[in-house]
Formats: C-alpha cells, sequence, structure tokens
C-alpha cells in the first residue's frame, strides 16, 4: 500500500493493518450552496475504491478512484478537486431487498457487478471499533502537483447494518494495482445519509 499512496501522505491503521474500502452507492440532490440542482449532474451512481490516512495527525480517506455515471460530474471533480475519476456505464435497483449495482469504465479498466443488502438492525457503531474508525471521517486527501490538498466533509454519524453480498465481477481493487487478500470482507450498509462537502484547501 505504501507504494501507491502519495508520500505525502501517513498510511493509517487498525490494529496495525491498512483497508481498502470499495464503496458502490447513487448520489442525489447534489448541487452548490444556493444553487438548485441541475439535471444529469445531480444524480447518479458512484463507486469509490479508498483506503485511510492521516496527515498532521488528522485522520482522512484517500481515493484511489471514484467511477461516476455522470460525465460532466466527472469532468468538474477533476478539475475542481484533483480527484481520480472515470466515467462508467453504471445501474442500480432494488428487488426483493437486495440491491443490483453494475459499474463498467468506458476505457474497460475496471468492473464490479454484483447485488448486497443488509441483515441486521441499523446499530450506531461505538468509537473505538473497527466499523466507526473506518466510516466516521470527515475529510479527503488528494495530491496534485506534489501538493497536498484537503477538502472538509460533515456528516452526523453513520446508520450502518451489518450486510451481505454476492459479487459476480470485482476488479476494481487490481485496477488500483491492489491484490486483495483471501479473506472474508467486512461489509455494512446504509440507507441514506446527508453529506456537505467544502472546496479544497491547500495544505502548508
Amino acid at each position: 500500500m505504501r507504494a501507491l499512496v502519495p508520500a505525502q501522505l501517513q498510511l493509517d491503521t487498525f490494529d496495525g493493518t491498512c483497508w481498502l474500502a470499495i464503496a458502490p452507492f447513487h448520489m442525489s440532490g447534489i448541487r452548490a450552496r444556493g444553487l438548485p440542482a441541475f439535471p444529469g449532474v445531480s444524480a447518479f451512481p458512484e463507486l469509490n475504491v479508498r483506503t485511510y490516512v492521516r496527515l498532521d495527525g488528522k485522520p482522512g480517506v484517500f481515493f484511489f478512484s471514484l467511477d461516476a455515471a455522470s460525465m460532466p460530474a466527472v469532468r468538474g471533480a477533476r478539475r475542481l478537486y484533483h480527484l481520480p475519476y472515470f466515467h462508467a456505464r453504471m445501474s442500480v435497483t432494488e428487488e426483493d431487498g437486495w440491491i443490483r449495482y453494475s459499474s463498467q469504465r468506458r476505457d474497460s479498466s475496471g468492473e464490479f457487478r454484483g447485488r448486497y443488502r443488509p441483515i441486521e438492525p441499523v446499530q450506531l457503531r461505538e468509537p473505538g471499533s473497527l466499523a466507526h474508525w473506518l466510516s466516521e471521517r470527515y475529510c479527503l486527501y488528494t495530491v496534485f502537483r506534489d501538493r497536498v490538498y484537503c477538502g472538509e466533509i460533515h456528516h452526523e454519524q453513520w446508520p450502518l447494518q451489518d450486510a451481505e453480498w454476492e459479487v459476480e465481477a470485482n476488479t476494481m481493487a487490481h485496477a488500483a494495482g491492489i491484490s486483495l487478500p483471501a479473506v472474508k470482507p467486512l461489509l455494512h450498509f446504509s440507507r441514506r445519509l446527508d453529506v456537505l462537502i467544502w472546496p479544497l484547501s491547500r495544505v502548508a
């Protein structure tokens, strides 16, 4: 993992172990402050691959990739947030309690197909637990032209449910140069979360 994360960022670990998250979801109601939502850029599927980092003791996330079904959103995020967004063919449907999710990058470099569902009631995870450590992150870091930038994020605590999945294809980690270990993944589901994000600021 160290070779894949910019040297300016410190790897953040839980009990000495790095973690990788593959997070498929659907965004809606996206808009700038004081502006209405615009068709084509206010609602679309997104899938990100991330790990966990620190800078000057402040925990955050670092994205290896972010796939989105909206080309305007991909172009805007690449320009404004210097994040590795990719345009993908994506679909999300729900049937009999299962969420079926499909994502295929336009350049065929990454794919995810499968379905998942919650299997336990909502639980707010306790500080110090692995689930809390993974989910309660309030900034993202990105490095552009050797300069580190931070985007502040605000949200309520994640209302997580334990989950299960059935995966038909998943090359998202491999596309980032990562080989996943042969261990059972930790799966969580959340029905909804409202999120605020601020513009990037350069970290001295």
